[in-house]
């Protein structure tokens, strides 16, 4: 049996007793599984793997989906996403500033994120930690009426922070070119969303790519949302997540909110990011709104 040590009192376990260098039996991903789905946040500390190791370890989570932002692939996968600050010959290795909000990964995808996982290979001075918000636990908590009010709702979904639209904040979201925006779909997802694995209810994606509700004029929509993501982001829900070389940390979106720490840009700091998608039915968005944002082509659905 794998020794699991609490990262927080509410969420998060880590261990030092898997290496990902060797063969990996079903029996330990069994066990890796289980606590996995049991505390939301699961690290593996002290790794030494390659680009393949790593992938073939994320694979075993679920299928695994490029970003949309290509042009920072890792050059063996291009399922790897490469985040960085350090530069060559002036130009970015990889992607700087990546989701210093809270959001879900992926819940602006019509087959959304199952599990996020991050290779820390380069460790900067100073921050880089990961903050991440317990939504099973914030949904538990709510009143009753509130359950009431927005167990029937759908929340609308697009690429992009919905607190800050600005392409040169180090708060926006990452900034998209042209042809990828149009990759990028209109979508709802339920905002009292039952786990697509264990069936718990938990607040999805109530910060970040939710933008509005279906049949529910903006600004209530937003003002629903905001208190939403005030409550769901409150100290008690959260655990800070901070790296050491070669730690792997792997995440349930269906369960969590997360945010990257923002770092000196000038302080090398290297990750490599795999997302694995869904692979339940009842995961998918209940709706298409439209093909793509960049359109904003967002048409309410039937009350």
């Amino acid at each position: 049996m794998i020794a699991f040590n609490p990262l927080s009192p509410l969420f998060g376990v880590e261990t030092s007793e898997v290496d990902l260098a060797l063969p990996l039996s079903d029996a330990t991903f069994k066990d890796l599984q289980q606590a996995f789905y049991a505390h939301q946040v699961l690290a593996l500390r002290g790794q030494s793997s390659t680009a393949a190791q790593f992938m073939d370890f994320a694979r075993r989570i679920g299928p695994p989906q490029p970003h949309v932002i290509d042009q920072f692939h890792h050059p063996d996968d291009s399922n790897i996403l490469i985040l960085s600050t350090v530069k060559k010959d002036g130009q970015p290795t990889g992607l700087q500033d990546a989701g210093s909000y809270f959001h879900t990964d992926y819940s602006y995808l019509q087959v959304p994120a199952r599990a996020t996982t991050l290779y820390s290979r380069v460790v900067p001075r100073l921050g880089g930690d990961t903050l991440f918000a317990n939504q099973l636990a914030a949904y538990d908590d709510l009143s009753g009426a509130m359950k009431k009010r927005i167990d029937p709702l759908l929340a609308i979904h697009h690429y992009g922070n919905r607190h800050d639209v600005d392409e040169a904040s180090r708060t926006a979201a990452s900034v998209l070119s042209a042809e990828q925006k149009t990759k990028m779909p209109v979508i709802t997802h339920r905002i009292a969303r039952p786990h697509p694995v264990t069936g718990r209810k938990a607040l999805y994606a109530v910060s970040g790519s939710s933008f509005g509700i279906v049949g529910m004029p903006d600004d209530e929509a937003r003002d629903l949302l905001d208190e939403l993501a005030a409550h769901s982001t409150r100290a008690k829900y959260q655990l800070r997540f901070k790296y050491g070389v070669g730690d792997i940390v792997v995440w349930d979106n269906a369960a969590l909110l997360h945010s990257a720490t923002l770092t000196d840009p000038d302080d090398a700091r290297t990750l490599w990011r795999i997302t694995v998608l869904e692979v339940s039915k009842d995961a998918v968005a209940p709706a298409v709104l439209a093909p793509t944002f960049a359109t904003k082509a967002i048409k309410p659905l039937p009350r």
